[in-house]
């Protein structure tokens, strides 16, 4: 099976996350900070290195100030 991370699909969902962040001035630091993590966590999976389950997600979203459910349309537009 081949590994997900390299899905296209998750290319995606990583450059929502990354215009999303950068649409709000955002550094990866003060996303971080925001999740309580260190900042090598969202260099991660933006750069596809680490997957993110559904609560990661929706916790991401909320430190981005973004709707999830938003970005899930917009996912899902892009996605098919």
């Amino acid at each position: 099976m081949p590994n997900p991370l390299h899905d296209p699909r998750y290319a995606v969902l990583r450059e929502l996350l990354v215009r999303e962040r950068e649409r709000r001035g955002l550094t990866q630091v003060e996303v971080a900070a925001a999740l309580g993590k260190p900042q090598s966590y969202v260099s991660k999976y933006e750069r596809g290195e680490r997957r993110l389950d559904l609560i990661e997600f929706a916790t991401v979203a909320r430190a981005l100030s973004a709707d999830p459910l938003a970005l899930l349309r917009a996912l899902l537009e892009k996605i098919g």
